[in-house]
């Protein structure tokens, strides 16, 4: 595996997404619990962490601040590999995914939402537009995650403005 602090790293092209396996059904689900499954959602919080500190940070820094994030975390190669696409895709395209999402709250400015919920809307708006995960996967997990790390009332308002998102992608 390329290492994070190459520039060759984040310039190469993506790799093509893990197909989740059958296993075995998790309790109370009826959809299987597969271990992909699992890496693709802890990938995605560990994305979140690095797009909150880069954000509480220097987002021109993105890259390097991820980086440092998962280096200083250990996470699984796997997982590092699944995070650094969404952290990438919001380096590429931040500014537009930003003035996107501005768009659909309308009566919020991305500025004054709290970091948490400014992370996970675009780590949502990359996936989204990585168009790799189902769209009611990744508004499934983002409002996850945004009750996780943040409140309800949080991952209530995710999930308005992705949903709206969405629907203005033509998605939903």
């Amino acid at each position: 595996m390329a290492n994070l602090r190459d520039d060759a790293f984040w310039e190469a092209p993506m790799q093509e997404p893990l197909a989740p396996r059958q296993g075995r059904r998790s309790r109370g689900r009826n959809r299987p619990a597969t271990r992909e499954e699992r890496l693709e959602t802890r990938g995605r919080a560990r994305a979140l962490q690095a797009l909150y500190a880069a954000d509480l940070r220097d987002l021109g820094q993105i890259k390097r601040i991820a980086t440092t994030v998962f280096d200083d975390l250990a996470i699984d190669p796997a997982e590092r590999l699944f995070a650094s696409r969404i952290v990438a895709t919001v380096a590429d395209r931040g500014a537009a995914l930003d003035a996107a999402l501005s768009d659909v709250t309308a009566n919020w400015r991305l500025e004054r939402l709290g970091a948490i919920e400014r992370s996970v809307l675009r780590l949502a708006a990359a996936e989204l537009a990585r168009e790799e995960t189902p769209v009611k996967v990744v508004l499934q997990e983002a409002v996850r995650l945004a009750e996780r790390y943040g409140t309800e009332r949080s991952a209530r308002f995710v999930n308005g403005v992705l949903d709206a998102y969405a629907r203005r992608l033509g998605r939903l």
